[in-house]
């Protein structure tokens, strides 16, 4: 296969910088053929120099519906980073580099079945392939009630508030949204990490609903040590991933 096959070259079309600055979403062009499932990621492409072919990648996680006529990520600025800097330097017209083949495992196959209740359990921007997968319409098929936690540190680190709440007043008490900064007060809600909540049994009290494995499918998505830990917690509790074919209750996402 030749790198062209590879992937598309594509154009800025909109930038949105969060509260921060350190968080931002950048929203592209969209080849006819690329396609991907909600909760899928796929490589973005950058040149070292001006006018060379692209030679850094990084994965994110699309943001929007799969049918959306264009592409959306959400990154997190990393200052001494080789990739994030520059891509936040982009401006609308630029060229950025889409790989055509999207991968990743946190999908809705992993429970063909459904449930009574999905956990999207995230930190930071591990948020993103979530966002995608609530606007699937199969996902409210498959599910009585969703519950979104996401983990951050500060509130303005609490992005997409517009598009969260459009779910809350369509779905109404069947979405519960925990937004849970751990170094903020916010919403009377415990400054704890995701973790924690978890360990002392407090999560499911926040949102009302159980969080045990008969009823219920969980997803993590965030940074590498929540997954570990969230991963051992709920394993212990009988949570775990699918295997040879048997339909598993836990999904989880690991791509940096």
């Amino acid at each position: 296969m030749t790198t062209e096959q590879r992937y598309t070259k594509e154009h800025v079309t909109h930038i949105k910088h969060w509260a921060n600055n350190k968080l931002f979403s950048i929203t592209t062009t969209r080849s006819p053929e690329f396609t991907f499932k909600p909760g899928q990621f796929t490589r973005l492409g950058l040149p070292e120099n001006a006018g060379d072919e692209p030679s850094i990648w990084r994965g994110f996680s699309m943001v929007n519906a799969v049918d959306a006529p264009h592409l959306e990520f959400y990154a997190v600025v990393v200052p001494d980073g080789q990739f994030s800097p520059r891509l936040a330097q982009l401006n609308v017209g630029d060229t950025i580099y889409i790989d055509k083949s999207p991968i990743g495992f946190l999908t809705l196959d992993n429970f063909p079945n459904g449930g009574k209740s999905l956990w999207l359990l995230a930190t930071g921007t591990g948020l993103s392939a979530y966002l995608s997968i609530l606007q699937d319409p199969k996902t409210w098929q498959l599910f009585d009630n969703i519950i979104l936690c996401h983990g951050v540190r500060f509130v303005d680190e609490l992005s997409y508030q517009e598009l969260i709440h459009s779910w809350q007043q369509t779905w109404g008490k069947r979405f519960v949204y925990l937004p849970l900064p751990t170094r903020e007060a916010y919403q009377d809600l415990p400054q704890q990490r995701l973790t924690t909540l978890i360990e002392q049994d407090q999560l499911a009290n926040l949102a009302g609903i159980n969080l045990d494995p008969q009823n219920s499918c969980v997803m993590l998505c965030g940074n590498p040590d929540m997954l570990a830990e969230a991963r051992k917690l709920l394993g212990d509790r009988g949570f775990a991933t699918g295997r040879r074919g048997n339909i598993g209750n836990l999904a989880v996402e690991k791509y940096w």
